[in-house]
């Protein structure tokens, strides 16, 4: 029974280690972003030695999906499903935005580093590409359909779900949510009524 309860004990001390090395890595990459943070770093604000972080993750790739598959457990991306009901395409289009639009909004800090490092480090790429670019090219097919089929159209709705176009219109120029979706909106209306 004694060794039951400590193999039971230990497996929750690695368990919980383990959640705090990936937190870790969360909030450093929301602060300094991906390819600044270093295997040092995680170690010393999760609290552990470097060699426990290894143990837990061999590799910077192991490390990197646990750190964004917790980003995306806390706080994940719309659900497409009720946008498909929708049978009004600009009603469809303001609705899915609204909500891409306040996810990015709640995510900033974490989405604006890693989005930028995404730029310069080839992990940080690929994980952007399978956690986030596969779903936004999926809300991109969801939101365009019911206009009229068109490359410009195709590029104004891709433009419009762009985490860069939100922090332009939001952060930058200081629009409300609701302004910067109007906008982009009445931008694909426009494209749509010239063909």
């Amino acid at each position: 029974m004694t060794r039951a309860y400590t193999l039971k004990r230990r497996a929750e001390h690695q368990a919980e280690t383990r959640r705090r090395i990936v937190e870790a890595t969360v909030d450093l990459h929301a602060t300094l972003g991906p390819a600044r943070t270093t295997i040092s770093d995680v170690a010393a604000r999760a609290g552990v030695q470097r060699h426990t972080v290894y143990a837990h993750f061999p590799s910077e790739r192991d490390l990197a999906f646990a750190c964004s598959g917790l980003a995306l457990e806390r706080d994940p991306l719309p659900d497409d499903k009720p946008w498909r009901r929708i049978g009004d395409p600009e009603q469809r289009l303001r609705r899915g935005l609204a909500e891409v639009y306040a996810w990015f909004a709640r995510n900033y800090e974490l989405a604006a580093c890693v989005l930028r490092d995404a730029e310069i480090d080839r992990l940080t790429r690929e994980i952007v590409h399978l956690r986030i670019g596969a779903r936004m090219e999926d809300f991109r097919q969801v939101l365009s359909r019911g206009f009229p089929p068109g490359r410009k159209l195709q590029a104004a709705v891709r433009l419009a779900l762009s985490f860069q176009t939100w922090r332009s219109l939001v952060k930058d120029a200081g629009l409300s949510r609701d302004a910067a979706v109007d906008l982009m909106v009445s931008t694909i209306r426009c494209i749509a009524d010239k063909r």
